[in-house]
């Protein structure tokens, strides 16, 4: 039964705006939109277990927001006649805007869960603010999206009092590339080349074939290692000193994907080119730096340059603040772990290959990376999660190898740890015999793996089936990754398995929306990643594995399962944001960790959060539930 008390706005609207201001999108809005706000909102009772809004009632007629209380969603989600618990809207939370928009009937029965108290404002209001606020507007037609805008905002803005800028990583390049750049033939003589870029003053000179198809560049420091070396006559054709197959953009790209580009290969200079492949631009090292004040890619060639190990444990204090300045310049979260996964690539890398140059085994292998780092979601609290899949040379057998390999990796284990990659308490680590395989006997372990799924078989598909190279020839890995996909994608059994382990973890909301704090951390906290992120991950495993979806990365595995209509736009791109949400939560809290000289963790108190913030988690985390039901109902679990 629905209640209306009558309360004079004059004697109210100061204190309702306070309230309101305490919330979004009432945060981000003008003070003349909250009081029109105020003063045409009516204040409504109802009783613990009324209902009120049912999808017999009609188109919406009235915006709410919940004052003091709770309101729940109920559905019969599996079409049996159950009832499910949907959605809890908490206070200061505003429902139910999709319908409202669409002039259309709610989809889920709300009903009030305990003493509930709302302000509703009528539809003819709801109209007029939604025109006159640009805050509000936004909210409405965004939903979830909109928050996650608001927390990046306050992340780069909390990072921007250390540095300033007025750019952003997603500017376009054509905003800034050196358009229609000189060019030559591969032919032209060494010595024409050089006295070009003198007259032009350029640093480098793109060679494309008769089309304007980018074939090589040569820069001047390719011109210094040829000085250097004597490999070449200033009459030679300029393809002899070039390097080939330059890296290529197209036009449209962003300064965040060159810069990213540049990092993990080590060059200074990126082609750009039009969508029929045509050379149209290039843009450099310097001009990035110039646009972000952000240098990610020196650091990259810093590391990955380092001759002594004392140097990369040096260079590796440098990330947090490169990982504070990204946040300044833009970077959302999934840039971020880009940023540090590409990074983590480049120390583990340059570890290799300074052992391989002081005491090379003369063993082929792919080093390999699994869990959180072997999806590319690593953020500065790193740990070990690594392997090896080798070549058994002729002559040697597989336990000969290793014994030769064991030491190396013992040593990089080592030194890894040094440069602040933790060593895994578990032992999932190179050196371990176990994790040191021929691609026949990766292959044998992942054949009794998904054949016996055993509850440690379980445990070990978190960590194992998320694997990608980090060093070495990669396609041995491919190759076994082909195999064991299309094993999982035959085996219905494991599937369903995977699945019902994958639902376990529970996403830390009780039935009233409530958090639940984790078992193993202080009294009021929360595992941002276990009990926040694994709930994401596991589920989008198992999803993607089905569907032969070779990517480990959590987001792209979205992508490709919205690509091929296992998930809704709708659907994919809530659980995209809601992810995205809680990483960018937990960065930030690693980020104020180190602030204050702390140890990084990833456990924190939702009670020593702001309400934007607490209310984003629950969202994030109800989304998680939603995820994990279409998982259930998939897999009849």
């Amino acid at each position: 039964m629905n209640r209306s008390t009558a309360e004079s706005p004059s004697q109210n609207i100061r204190s309702l705006m306070l309230f309101l201001q305490a919330h979004p999108p009432f945060s981000s809005m003008d003070d003349h939109h909250l009081a029109y706000f105020a003063e045409n909102s009516q204040l409504r009772f109802f009783a613990d277990g009324d209902v009120v809004l049912s999808p017999e009632s009609g188109p919406v007629t009235h915006f709410n927001v919940v004052k003091q209380g709770q309101i729940r969603g109920e559905r019969d989600t599996r079409g049996d006649g159950r009832i499910d618990t949907t959605f809890e809207i908490s206070e200061g939370e505003c429902f139910p805007v999709a319908a409202l928009l669409g002039e259309r009937p709610t989809r889920t029965l709300h009903r009030a869960a305990g003493d509930t108290f709302c302000l509703s404002l009528d539809r003819d209001h709801f109209v007029s603010l939604f025109a006159d606020s640009d805050a509000f507007r936004d909210f409405c037609l965004r939903g979830v999206s909109s928050l996650l805008d608001q927390v990046n905002q306050r992340i780069q803005s909390s990072a921007m009092q250390s540095i300033g800028s007025d750019s952003s990583l997603d500017t376009p390049l054509e905003r800034y590339a050196v358009r229609n750049p000189i060019v030559c033939t591969p032919d032209t003589p060494i010595r024409k080349v050089v006295g070009r870029m003198q007259d032009n003053n350029v640093g480098s000179m793109i060679i494309t074939d008769e089309r304007r198809y980018p074939t090589g560049i040569f820069t001047l420091r390719d011109l210094r290692t040829m000085v250097a070396s004597s490999a070449a006559s200033l009459e030679d054709p300029i393809s002899t000193v070039m390097t080939p197959n330059p890296k290529l953009l197209p036009i449209s790209a962003t300064a965040f994907e060159a810069a990213m580009l540049m990092a993990e290969h080590h060059f200074a200079h990126v082609c750009l080119t039009d969508e029929d492949g045509h050379l149209v631009g290039v843009i450099s090292e310097r001009d990035l730096f110039s646009l972000q004040r952000v240098d990610l890619v020196h650091l990259a060639r810093a590391i990955g340059t380092a001759t002594h190990l004392q140097t990369l444990v040096a260079l590796r204090s440098e990330v947090s603040r490169l990982v504070d300045a990204m946040l300044a310049h833009g970077a959302d979260s999934g840039q971020v772990l880009r940023i540090i996964t590409t990074l983590n690539d480049c120390t583990v890398r340059r570890v290799l290959e300074l052992n391989l140059k002081r005491d090379d085994p003369g063993i082929s292998f792919t080093w390999l990376t699994f869990g959180s780092e072997g999806r590319q979601e690593q953020t500065l609290l790193t740990d070990q999660d690594n392997g090896i899949l080798f070549e058994v040379p002729d002559g040697m057998t597989e336990d000969q190898v290793r014994e030769r390999l064991l030491p190396f990796a013992e040593t990089v284990n080592q030194e890894l740890a040094e440069c602040g990659f933790t060593l895994c308490p578990g032992n999932i680590m190179a050196s371990n015999p176990k994790l040191c395989l021929s691609a026949r006997e990766w292959d044998d372990w992942f054949l009794r793996f998904i054949d016996a799924s055993t509850p440690q078989n379980l445990v070990y598909s978190c960590i194992f089936l998320d694997m990608r190279s980090v060093f070495g020839p990669k396609a041995p890995l491919d190759r076994l990754l082909d195999t064991v996909l299309g094993r999982i994608q035959k085996n219905d059994l494991f599937q369903k398995m995977l699945a019902g382990n994958a639902v376990e973890r529970r996403p830390p909301l009780t039935m009233f929306r409530n958090f639940r704090y984790a078992p193993d951390g202080d009294r009021h906290s929360l595992d941002l990643k276990r009990q926040g992120l694994a709930p994401f991950v596991e589920a989008i495993r198992v999803f993607a594995l089905a569907h032969g979806i070779a990517a480990p990365n959590t987001l792209e595995r979205m992508d490709h399962l919205i690509e091929r209509g296992v998930f809704s736009e709708q659907d994919g791109g809530a659980w995209r944001e809601a992810y995205s949400l809680i990483q960018a939560i937990r960065m930030r809290a690693h980020q104020d960790q180190l602030e204050r000289g702390e140890s990084l963790t990833n456990y924190i108190n939702p009670n020593h959060l702001n309400p934007l913030d607490r209310r984003i988690l629950r969202e994030s985390f109800r989304q998680a539930q939603r995820l994990q039901q279409k998982l259930e109902l998939t897999y009849q679990l």
